[in-house]
């Protein structure tokens, strides 16, 4: 045979050869198709498929992380708010996410964004910024329902990253909340003050059972008066200051005298 023929059936041969062979990933699955139809999944590591014949898709098992673009959502409660979150997702049946979606991430995405806009506009905006962790469980419930059985992918996690609220609606939120600190102010200023007067009048009534206490706290208040230099101190005694009262030194006030 001629030596130009055979190195050239060699060559075909070696063409061949090298065009069936596969290198699958550790994270990947290939999915092979023969004439269109569906032969199996080949795991990691060297694959041999028939040229021309065999089509191998390779499939990524890792997680992918998308970030949706913002949307402007109305509540429940008719507040326009602008939110944007992120997906987590993987395959899980390499199969299904090759024959039954054309493009499963651009479907994930889609789903996730349709979602995010009906689960927000079913909430009211309390719910949106005090329970957040309620409103991604059941983003993901919601994907996982209608992407998992049919094209083989699982949200894993679904986190709504950040609601920007009208600049109306952030000042009216800023006089509410200003409004419930005075009101916790003055709260507990009054709470303050009555205590206080409950004390003095616990007090009082101890001093006017006791008037030696009354002396002693007359001569304590003096003492602290002197600590000042430029203070001058008129010591009165305690009878003098009831005279001056009009007060009669058993504590009782004089009788008055009858009207003409």
């Amino acid at each position: 045979m001629n030596p130009w023929i055979i190195a050239l059936i060699v060559v075909i041969a070696a063409g061949l050869w090298v065009g069936g062979v596969r290198i699958v990933k550790q994270y990947e699955r290939g999915v092979v198709l023969r004439f269109g139809r569906l032969v199996g999944v080949r795991g990691p590591g060297f694959n041999v498929i028939i040229p021309f014949v065999d089509r191998m898709t390779r499939v990524s098992l890792r997680i992918v992380t998308t970030v949706l673009e913002p949307q402007e959502v109305i509540t429940r409660d008719n507040v326009t708010v602008r939110a944007d979150a992120v997906v987590y997702f993987m395959v899980i049946e390499p199969i299904k996410a090759v024959i039954n979606v054309e493009n499963y991430r651009e479907a994930i995405i889609q789903l996730a964004l349709t979602t995010l806009r009906s689960v927000l506009g079913q909430s009211d905006l309390d719910e949106l910024l005090a329970h957040r962790d309620q409103i991604n469980l059941r983003l993901r419930q919601i994907i996982d329902e209608q992407s998992e059985a049919p094209w083989g992918v699982r949200a894993t996690l679904v986190e709504v990253k950040d609601v920007l609220l009208p600049e109306a609606m952030q000042r009216a939120m800023a006089r509410q909340a200003e409004s419930e600190r005075e009101k916790r102010a003055k709260v507990i200023h009054a709470e303050g003050e009555r205590a206080a007067a409950e004390t003095l009048a616990e007090a009082a009534a101890v001093i006017q059972t006791q008037p030696a206490a009354l002396q002693l706290r007359y001569l304590q208040t003096m003492v602290e008066m002197a600590g000042e230099r430029n203070t001058t101190i008129i010591p009165l005694t305690v009878d003098i200051v009831n005279a001056l009262a009009g007060r009669v030194p058993g504590g009782q006030t004089p009788p008055r005298p009858p009207a003409q």
